[in-house]
């Protein structure tokens, strides 16, 4: 009793700061969706709706007080987590192809993009699908297009001939699992075309803010230098289409690639220079300024301004994260209120997770408001220093630099977990980059929009190129640098967790205990450098096959597969090419005496447990006789069955289309990426006995 006793005393000291808890713990409830295994069937859906039932009578009765009372809270809460991800995965379900098509395709263009691969996407919907009947229709594919071809119109009606394919499954056990992105943007199959996109009907009186957005970046792209159109696109509409490869890559290697986000930064800026116009124009006007509240009446012109900005920019997690923070910010102002605390954080993230809860697992929505929490938690705490009169010019500087310091770090782990990699420059770039972006680009873009009605649009665009051009030249001096870029391997489940829990500590929890988020922070840290990269891994369809060696992990093949082998490279955290890491594979001299010989075609490894790989590519490496041992793994890429007996283990396509890709642990344990993704709405169900579907004379087999 004495322990809950002071439990209670301590959480009873929280009281009057819950409120940052309440959005942890929604997200609670949504990992808790997330993590399992199967859809929730009606029998687990009735109990969870009777425990948040039961947790409401406990907060009657103990009306908010005690234990139990903060206890039911919490549950209630992470139920209603679960409850929004569970409706959410319900709203967008949609069909999602389950075979491999080749036809006409036709539809509406809603979107524009570019792949990774720098080809140029389009995300069409209301859908016409050549022999697909309407119900199996997805309601939108993403394609890309064939080089040379130009981007149709938003809003547009178009038609084509495109390869097809399901959302792809992980390319190896526990990795980013496409499909459930996927599923949640409605996004029903993927694929590409190799001939022109054809016209069927203008755009009509729909998608006008899409159709805006693309008119904006056009007027952009016409009046700018090619290599500053791009970047000045991105931030003014969240249009990344037309930064070139090279430029994404110098940004992203100098930490730089935040400013291409409309975030916190942009948001603020532009309302903080609508605010302080009109206050400035008001009191050129002192009769009116005498008379009026002009500060209140500039929040609300500002904030109608953050609105527009948000509409425009397409509305995005970190965009729709900083609309909210500065429209708390603007009506706290209105309201004569504090204008920004960790409330207004917490009060954007439950918003954004009941809106999209989908959103938690992203990388923009983690970065973003571990950037942000840690920045109010910071100079919150240091609101009391201030630096001596003597150098009030210096105050400016030391912000940039401690806001840089602060936000790096605190997306640091996300970033390397994510992405694979640390820029270890990123200080140095920040510091030259981010006033010109506050200081010349983010006005000039204020100013363009403003002068344009009347022709002098191109005064801010100049200003905007300018300051556009110096953060390029400093995003490509610091990627230069020998070492600017720390290839991270990929952590375990837990990790992102624990340092998520400490810094969430650090920042929310009042007194002593707060210092215990440095404990969990630093066993992630230990868990992350201790985690060991499976021994082997097998692609989704069994066309590559990787083995870790002491010099890196070695490839069966040195082209084909190249998604798969460069994500295994990043996940590693090596900076291989495929090249480099099939020239690892061995070509022994001398095998084991299996009773004959194989030839070339075959890629044959000795595993650290003492069996032997063969990867079987081709159909004229199938038709060569092949070893079957108990001490022999064999992976095929083919569906045909191989001619074997005996007990060795095989993996061909049929199998790996049940499985998803492969990997084989440490402790000896293959692991599947059906394993670990479960029986969920977004995956794909057993393929193994379907038939095969006839589309445009070309065979699909499901």
């Amino acid at each position: 009793m004495g322990a809950l006793s002071g439990l209670e005393r301590l959480l009873q000291s929280q009281r009057g700061d819950l409120f940052p808890w309440v959005p942890v713990l929604f997200g609670c409830g949504i990992l808790w969706f997330f993590s399992l295994k199967h859809d929730p069937t009606q029998t687990e859906l009735c109990l969870i709706a009777a425990s948040a039932a039961l947790a409401c009578v406990v907060l009657a009765i103990r009306r908010g007080r005690g234990l139990s009372a903060f206890a039911a809270m919490a549950l209630l809460v992470g139920v209603a987590g679960f409850g929004a991800a569970q409706l959410r995965a319900s709203l967008v379900a949609a069909p999602v192809l389950e075979f491999r098509l080749y036809g006409a395709v036709e539809g509406r263009v809603v979107g524009t993009d570019r792949s990774v691969r720098d080809r140029l996407r389009v995300t069409l919907d209301q859908l016409r699908i050549d022999r697909l009947a309407p119900q199996d229709t997805p309601a939108r594919v993403r394609i890309s297009l064939a080089d040379g071809v130009s981007a149709p119109a938003i809003g547009a009606r178009v038609m084509t001939t495109a390869h097809l394919m399901p959302p792809q499954g992980p390319v190896e056990p526990r990795g980013f699992d496409f499909r459930r992105h996927a599923w949640f943007q409605k996004l029903g199959a993927v694929g590409y075309t190799r001939v022109p996109v054809l016209l069927v009907e203008k755009p009509g009186g729909d998608l006008a803010i899409g159709r805006m957005r693309a008119a904006l970046s056009g007027a952009i792209r016409s009046r700018m230098a090619p290599e500053t159109a791009g970047f000045a696109a991105a931030i003014t509409t969240g249009e990344r289409a037309d930064i070139p490869q090279a430029e994404l890559d110098a940004l992203r290697a100098s930490n730089l690639a935040h400013l291409l986000a409309i975030s916190g930064l942009h948001m603020g800026l532009l309302a903080g220079v609508v605010f302080g116009g009109i206050r400035l124009g008001f009191a050129l006007m002192p009769p009116v300024a005498m008379r009026l509240p002009v500060k209140k009446l500039a929040a609300l012109v500002a904030l109608a301004a953050a609105a527009s900005y948000l509409l425009i920019s397409g509305g995005q997690v970190a965009s729709t994260r900083a609309f909210v923070m500065v429209a708390v910010m603007l009506c706290a102002v209105v309201l004569d209120r504090r204008a920004l605390s960790l409330r207004a954080v917490a009060l954007a993230a439950l918003l954004i997770l009941a809106l999209r809860p989908e959103s938690l697992l992203s990388p923009g929505f983690q970065m973003s408001f571990a950037a942000t929490t840690a920045l109010i938690a910071v100079f919150s705490a240091l609101q009391a220093w201030q630096l001596p009169p003597s150098l009030w010019w210096a105050r400016g500087a030391v912000g940039v630099v401690l806001s840089s310091v602060v936000a790096g770090i605190a997306t640091a782990p996300f970033a390397a977990a994510h992405f694979n990699q640390l820029s270890q420059f990123g200080l140095l770039a920040n510091v030259p980059a981010v006033p010109v972006m506050g200081l010349l680009v983010v006005p000039s873009a204020v100013l363009a929009l403003c002068l344009a009605p009347i022709g002098g649009g191109w005064i801010g665009l100049w200003g905007m190129d300018l300051g556009i051009r110096w953060i390029l030249w400093v995003a490509g001096w610091v990627a230069g640098m020998d070492g600017a870029v720390r290839a991270v391997a990929m952590p375990p489940p837990s990790v992102l967790g624990l340092i998520a829990f400490g810094g969430i500590m650090l920042a929310v929890w009042r007194g002593p205990l707060r210092w215990s988020g440095t404990i969990a922070i630093c066993a992630g840290l230990l868990i992350w450098s201790q985690a060991n990269r499976p021994v082997v891994l097998v692609s989704p369809e069994g066309g590559l096959v990787g083995v870790m060696t002491e010099q890196g992990r070695a490839l069966s093949r040195s082209r084909g597969q190249g998604f798969a082998a460069s994500r295994w490279a990043e996940n590693d955290g090596t900076l291989l090419t495929q090249e480099d890491a099939a020239a690892l594979w061995p070509d022994p001299a001398v095998l084991p005496d299996w009773g004959h010989a194989l030839n070339g075609r075959h890629a044959v490894l000795a595993l650290p447990d003492g069996a032997w790989l063969i990867h079987v590519m081709g159909k004229a490496a199938h038709a060569a006789p092949i070893p079957c041992v108990p001490d022999i793994i064999v992976v095929s890429d083919r569906a045909d069955k191989l001619p074997l007996t005996g007990g060795c283990r095989v993996m061909d396509a049929i199998t790996l289309r049940k499985t998803g890709s492969l990997a084989l642990l440490a402790d000896g344990r293959w692991l599947t990426a059906r394993e670990v993704a479960g029986d969920r709405a977004w995956t794909l169900r057993d393929q193994g006995e379907r038939g095969v579907t006839t589309v445009s004379g070309t065979k699909a087999r499901q």
